[in-house]
């Protein structure tokens, strides 16, 4: 069978991104590789075909994003040699969480997410001020102090994971079951997706604005984690979460609710932007701010990277429906709100392609789309009940 023309640009673009590959990429593919073998040679017969599967696909995943993004090499190596100095600390006793300096002190699952929580609040702060006074130096240490607070909730949660299994073994679970724990992993989603927009936009004045969102996300983990209702602590799961489609199901929802957050704050420094130019206010600080068509660009993409893994999340859960209910779908308040905010993007990015709107009317849906999707995760938890009702406030 002879290739089409098609067949071999797609094949000459191949051969021509493995060719820019250098020995650092591929010593990182090895690093990768090495460490899933070993984690398969210790932990494999607990293991069913599910979670292997989860674990190579994992593996595969960070090698090509390391390789696409080459920063995410020194924050993946960073959270882990972390990760696993706070696990070697522990041993199988979880009461050194109370006497053990670094645990108490730095990386137990606690104590990292309150590093987190501080992080992101100095990073707005510093953002802002970065912005206000246009000072490169500090928009470098908001940046810094962004990539550090995302390596610190990513250990938090990953220790919290050891932690669960010290506790028991029952009890043991991937740490994204209440909402306590999915804060945590929507702030770092949300991090991680503005410092790869940072970086390639090579922009630091969307800082400010993004980390509002994240910083909100912060103020409700600890007004809801270290209160009277004790949702900081490790709890076991209900039945309905004890499945592994919880480990790929909410993961890919939190994507696409980082993605969604990001391009409703851009919408928010969007609107700012313009209604000051329309109004011929041209200071120096509206003027730092990314042109209009950069953050169009963004809030675009960003929408579309949460669209796409909005959708992929909205499978999987119809799929661990079925295996959990006997239904697909059950038009459940969770599923039916899950179908309003995907149907609201997608007809976000409809009028974007076919029709070419731009501007202050897709900013503002952006942001109203924001509080759809809150609605749609929180607000059904509160206010509503149904098959979804373990996860109330």
């Amino acid at each position: 069978m002879s290739m089409t023309s098609q067949d071999m640009n797609n094949l000459f673009e191949k051969q021509s991104f493995l060719s820019k590959l250098n020995l650092f990429d591929w010593g990182w593919a090895a690093l990768l590789l090495l460490s899933t073998g070993y984690v398969w040679q210790q932990y494999s017969s607990l293991m069913d075909v599910y979670e292997a599967g989860i674990l190579f696909f994992t593996s595969i995943s960070i090698i090509a994003w390391g390789w696409l993004w080459k920063p995410v090499r020194l924050y993946s190596i960073s959270v882990a040699l972390l990760s696993l100095f706070a696990i070697s600390l522990y041993g199988n006793d979880l009461a050194l969480k109370d006497t053990n300096f670094f645990l108490k002190f730095l990386i137990s699952g606690e104590s990292a997410v309150m590093w987190m929580s501080a992080l992101y609040v100095l990073a707005t702060v510093a953002y802002f001020i970065g912005l206000i006074i246009g000072s490169e130096f500090t928009n470098k240490t908001a940046s810094a102090m962004t990539w550090s607070a995302t390596v610190m909730g990513l250990v938090g949660l990953l220790v919290r994971w050891r932690e669960s299994y010290l506790i028991h073994v029952d009890v043991g679970h991937i740490p994204v079951s209440n909402l306590y724990e999915v804060f945590i992993l929507f702030s770092i989603i949300t991090a991680l997706l503005y410092l790869y927009y940072e970086g390639k936009s090579k922009t630091y004045n969307m800082g400010g604005f993004v980390l509002l969102v994240i910083s909100s996300a912060v103020a409700f983990l600890l007004w809801y984690g270290f209160g009277d209702r004790g949702a900081s602590e490790i709890q076991p799961l209900v039945p309905a979460l004890q499945s592994y489609w919880m480990k790929i199901h909410v993961p890919a929802n939190f994507v696409g609710y980082g993605a969604f957050a990001l391009s409703a704050m851009l919408g928010v420094a969007y609107l700012i932007k313009d209604s000051m130019i329309q109004h011929g206010r041209n200071g120096a600080i509206i003027n730092r701010i990314p042109d209009l068509d950069t953050m169009d660009d963004v809030m675009y993409k960003s929408i579309a990277l949460g669209f796409a893994f909005f959708t992929l999340a909205t499978i999987l859960g119809a799929m661990w429906a079925a295996e959990a209910w006997g239904s697909y779908w059950s038009w459940d308040p969770k599923e039916t709100w899950a179908l309003i905010v995907w149907l609201n993007y997608a007809a976000w990015l409809h009028l974007r392609l076919t029709k070419g709107w731009r501007g202050r009317p897709l900013a503002w849906w952006a942001i109203i789309g924001l509080f759809v999707t809150l609605f749609a995760f929180i607000g059904v938890n509160m206010f509503l009940s149904g098959l979804h009702s373990y996860g109330e406030l």
